[in-house]
């Protein structure tokens, strides 16, 4: 038996969501409630969802889960096969979550906190907004992702060829651009919201569109 445990609206559990529906697997999903996390320290010694438990097998993290979910049932894949593209996709993880989050993050605590600066939420918004370019150049052929530079050259509607955990990764935080207001009140959602945008990148709002009909579990 495969259990999740999830809370609503996580982004991190939505890329195991979609992972795990790209795979096949039939889970139990155990919601907690962002107040009371017993359930995710209990059966893995941390509060931070999502946490996966694989017949006994017990895995937290979303990147941890999504190569558990590779190195367990490869098939339909989730990391290409080709050693290029495949370093190239663990950069991108590596970076999207190392680099790319730190700017909303950095914004969301600094509201919560009470000590937003102007001038630094305009300098962080706007690294939001030119990485909103490169995904654009991403889906239009025009560049390559992080640690891809020498692969082949492979054109899709996805993030770095066929649908991987690239896409899994990004979407959940990148779909906000799409949208034009939370269906929460997390202010780090809010924060992309407000500074994430698809205008003028239709590969990316293509690419929204496209993940917002993938199944999930």
């Amino acid at each position: 038996m495969v259990r999740l445990v999830r809370a609503p609206w996580s982004t991190n559990v939505e890329r195991v969501a979609l992972a795990l529906a790209h795979k096949g697997v039939e889970v139990e999903s155990v919601v907690i409630s962002y107040s009371d996390r017993t359930k995710a320290i209990e059966l893995s010694g941390q509060g931070l969802v999502p946490v996966l438990d694989d017949d006994g097998t017990v895995v937290a993290d979303s990147r941890r889960i999504l190569r558990h979910l590779e190195a367990t049932r490869p098939d339909p894949p989730l990391f290409p096969s080709d050693p290029c593209r495949r370093a190239g996709l663990e950069v991108f993880m590596e970076w999207f979550d190392e680099v790319w989050k730190g700017p909303p993050n950095a914004m969301a605590d600094a509201i919560d906190e009470g000590r937003a600066d102007r001038d630094e939420i305009a300098r962080q918004a706007a690294r939001m907004d030119a990485w909103q370019d490169v995904f654009e150049d991403f889906l239009s052929g025009v560049a390559e992702a992080p640690g891809l530079a020498g692969c082949a050259p492979m054109s899709s509607d996805y993030l770095l060829g066929e649908f991987s955990a690239a896409d899994c990764l990004a979407y959940p935080f990148l779909r906000y651009g799409a949208l034009t207001e939370s269906p929460d009140d997390e202010t780090f959602h809010h924060v992309l919201i407000e500074h994430l945008t698809v205008e003028g990148r239709p590969n990316l709002a293509a690419w929204i569109e496209l993940m917002d009909e993938r199944p999930r579990v």
